[in-house]
């Protein structure tokens, strides 16, 4: 009998041990699962820190490319502000400027060489100084042809002759420019 009991109670010592490795299958799948689980998870918070690092190394791109075109832009605007710092005063001078000229036209009339030489001297000292600090004469002159980008017309008149219409007939006062920029437009008058 006994010995018939062994084989019983091995087939249930098998039974149980049968149990028993199910349950550890179980915790093993289960751990297994959590295990892949965790392997996800894993993987979803690696993704989400290359996203995350994606997005901040654009979010520096777009900064520094800004950055970049902010000092650019600084710098042109230093540039043209060193350029047309003078411009008031300048712009305040010419008057001055067309008074000398209107003299020296005037005085070359009178007999007094001392005056003549006076005046002319320091009239061509002021426009070497105005030169010196950028101002440029507009060139135009009677006959060419007129251009509204460069030029004011104040007034069109009957052309003197066929060749003159559309064109400049007379520069009522002498324009200026600041480097490129035209800082008084020469005024004049159209033949039509």
């Amino acid at each position: 009998m006994k010995f018939k009991n062994i084989f019983k109670n091995k087939s249930n010592m098998t039974t149980e041990n049968t149990e028993f490795d199910q349950e550890l299958d179980d915790v093993t799948l289960e751990n297994n699962a959590n295990g892949e689980q965790l392997i996800v998870e894993e993987l979803s918070v690696e993704e989400q820190l290359a996203q995350d690092l994606a997005k901040e190394k654009d979010k520096f791109l777009r900064l520094f490319a800004e950055f970049e075109n902010y000092k650019k832009r600084t710098s042109k605007e230093r540039i043209d502000l060193f350029k047309t710092a003078n411009q008031e005063v300048l712009l305040a001078m010419l008057p001055v400027l067309d008074d000398f000229d209107r003299a020296a036209v005037e005085i070359n009339k009178s007999d007094d060489e001392n005056l003549k030489k006076g005046v002319e001297l320091i009239h061509e000292k002021l426009k070497s100084t105005l030169v010196s600090k950028g101002l440029e004469q507009v060139e135009i002159q009677a006959g060419d042809a007129f251009n509204a980008d460069i030029a004011e017309a104040i007034t069109q008149i009957p052309a003197p002759s066929d060749k003159l219409k559309g064109k400049v007939v007379d520069v009522i006062e002498k324009g200026y420019k600041l480097g490129e920029k035209i800082i008084r437009y020469p005024k004049v008058v159209v033949g039509n």
